[in-house]
C-alpha cells in the first residue's frame, strides 16, 4: 500500500509490479449489523463487537486514511427534497481540488495528490499553524494515535482545505480530518 508496488516471490525468481491504487473497503459494524443503529437493537453478545473489529489488523487499519461510519438512511430522508449538493456540484469541487494539487506538485516527480506526499513534502506543502499543531498534538495524545495517523490526518486536512479553496490548513480542517479516524478510537466499539 505504501510503496505502491507488489512483489511476487517464487523459488527461483522475484518480480515487482507497480500497484498504485485506491483501496476502498466496507464492513458491517458488528456480526448482526446493527451496532449503533438508530432504530434496531444490536443483538451481539458483550465484547463481540470489539472482537469483530479486531479481525482487521491495527497496522492495516492505520494505513487507511478515512474511517467513516455510515448509518442507515431513513426512508423519509431518501424521498425528501433536502437541499444538498448534487453529484455534479461535488464532482466539480473534486476536480478543482485535484487541479490545485496538480499545480502544487508540478515540480515533484510521481507526486500528484496530497495522499502521496512524503514527510518532508508535508512540511513544505502542508505546514501547520501553531494553533493547528497544538490541536493535532492534543488529539494524538488523547486518542493515542500513531505517527502514521499523524501524517494521514495532515494529508486529509490539506485535502479538505483544497476542497474549500483555502490556501492554508485551518483548525476546522484538522478537526474534520480527525473525525475521519473513528476506528482509531478505542471508545467506538466498547
Amino acid at each position: 500500500l505504501e510503496d505502491r508496488q507488489v512483489t511476487i516471490s517464487r523459488a527461483k525468481f522475484s518480480v515487482t509490479y507497480p500497484a498504485n491504487f485506491m483501496l476502498i473497503t466496507a464492513m458491517n459494524p458488528c456480526p448482526c449489523g446493527y451496532y449503533n443503529h438508530h432504530k434496531k437493537q444490536c443483538v451481539c453478545p458483550p465484547n463481540t463487537v470489539q472482537k469483530y473489529l479486531n479481525k482487521i489488523s491495527g497496522p492495516l487499519l492505520d494505513r487507511i486514511d478515512l474511517h467513516v461510519e455510515v448509518t442507515p438512511v431513513d426512508i423519509n430522508e431518501l424521498s425528501g427534497k433536502d437541499k444538498t449538493d448534487n453529484s455534479n456540484i461535488i464532482r466539480q469541487r473534486v476536480i478543482k481540488a485535484r487541479s490545485i494539487q496538480q499545480e502544487r506538485f508540478k515540480g515533484c516527480d510521481h507526486i500528484f495528490t496530497n495522499a502521496q506526499m512524503s514527510r518532508s513534502q508535508l512540511e513544505q506543502f502542508a505546514p501547520l499553524s501553531d494553533k493547528c499543531a497544538l490541536l493535532l498534538k492534543n488529539a494524538m495524545e488523547r486518542l493515542q494515535l500513531s505517527a502514521r495517523a499523524y501524517d494521514r490526518i495532515i494529508k486529509v486536512a490539506r485535502t479538505i482545505a483544497d476542497l474549500n479553496k483555502d490556501p492554508d490548513i485551518l483548525p476546522q480542517h484538522i478537526i474534520e480530518a480527525i473525525q475521519f479516524r473513528s476506528l482509531d478510537r478505542e471508545s467506538w466499539a466498547g
